[in-house]
């Protein structure tokens, strides 16, 4: 017997009305959808460095941000701008993330990072990481109550010169002459050379000066340091030395057989032989939270200054090896961490 099929069991063409409805419905949820992007809010960060070698700084800041709630590309856009180690281009850059109309500047480190947000705008949050007094520079009226459109984490930068010394001249005690690597164009090149001096003093040892401020000069600097036969360096904490020319300044120590001291850890991790300083990963993730805090409404003025007070010791075992030292075990026992 056959079968008769009824025109209700066919889906019933659509008409062309009806067609354009859907289309219409389509698209405007295809416009919220982009609307919805479009309408997160934006964290401008101006970084002093190269993105390659602030990665896990980048990624300490995230942290930050996810612990305050939010999470990049889900319920907030980052827009980045990187100097390159040239401070000259801080400005336009800072002038770049304003006219974005961001709604909040976090300055990734560096001194003349914060200054060119500041220069910015007076009225867009800005968040710091810096290594100097905000109150000195004029960026805060005081840590307990910035009172502007400004606040931030500081890091111990010049206090832990003498330390760093000590620890040098503890693995090169037969260095008679240290140098010193700092770059003339950061507003601490002064109070680091002079805190360089006492601790060389206080040491009994001769002090060299290099200074270098971009790598052509690097490359001068450690020609004067075998000229004048320095038997240990120390590098000072400036963007350009753990950025650009992280892994040039690695090198010229391995080459040159230098025992080397640098203020971040992750040069130590990236074959130098020792390191002593804040932890800038602490500090950045710091400043993640308070942007996160800025975004949900608080005010930079409310929010005091943080200090973040993590200081390393990281030893790189295989380096040493390398440059025939042997680390003290007293030295060893101190560290937070040995790179075997």
């Amino acid at each position: 017997m056959g079968h008769v099929f009824s025109s209700s069991h066919f889906p019933r063409p659509l008409r062309r009305r009806e067609f354009f409805l859907l289309l219409g419905g389509a698209i405007l949820v295809t416009h919220a959808l982009r609307a919805q992007q479009l309408a997160l809010p934006v964290v401008g960060y101006l970084g002093p460095g190269a993105p390659e070698s602030a990665r896990p700084f980048r990624g300490a800041f995230l942290d930050g941000l996810a612990e305050a709630g939010y999470v990049e590309g889900r319920n907030v856009a980052i827009e980045y701008r990187w100097a390159e180690g040239k401070y000259d281009r801080l400005p336009s850059l800072a002038r770049e993330l304003v006219s974005r109309q961001v709604a909040v500047i976090v300055t990734g480190g560096a001194t003349p990072t914060a200054l060119a947000a500041k220069a910015a705008t007076e009225t867009i949050p800005i968040v710091f990481v810096l290594g100097s007094d905000p109150v000195q520079f004029g960026l805060v009226k005081s840590l307990a109550r910035p009172g502007g459109n400004v606040t931030g984490v500081t890091v111990l930068d010049v206090e832990l010169i003498p330390k760093a010394f000590e620890l040098l001249h503890e693995l090169a005690p037969a260095a008679t002459t240290i140098a010193v690597l700092v770059n003339p164009n950061n507003v601490l090149a002064e109070t680091q050379t002079r805190g360089s001096e006492i601790a060389a003093d206080k040491l009994g040892v001769r002090l060299l000066l290099l200074i270098a401020n971009n790598q052509n000069e690097i490359d001068t600097a450690f020609a004067t340091l075998v000229e004048h036969r320095a038997g240990a360096l120390l590098v000072t904490g400036e963007p350009l030395f753990f950025g650009a020319a992280r892994d040039q300044l690695i090198a010229l120590a391995a080459r040159h057989k230098v025992p080397t001291i640098y203020q971040f850890r992750q040069l130590t991790e990236a074959g130098g032989l020792i390191s002593y300083g804040t932890s800038l990963a602490d500090a950045q993730r710091i400043s993640g939270v308070y942007a996160g805090r800025i975004l949900r409404g608080e005010k930079p003025a409310d929010l005091p200054v943080q200090q973040s007070t993590r200081v390393e010791l990281v030893i790189n075992l295989k380096t040493a090896n390398a440059l025939g030292l042997t680390v003290p075990p007293s030295l060893l026992a101190r560290a937070e961490e040995v790179i075997e």
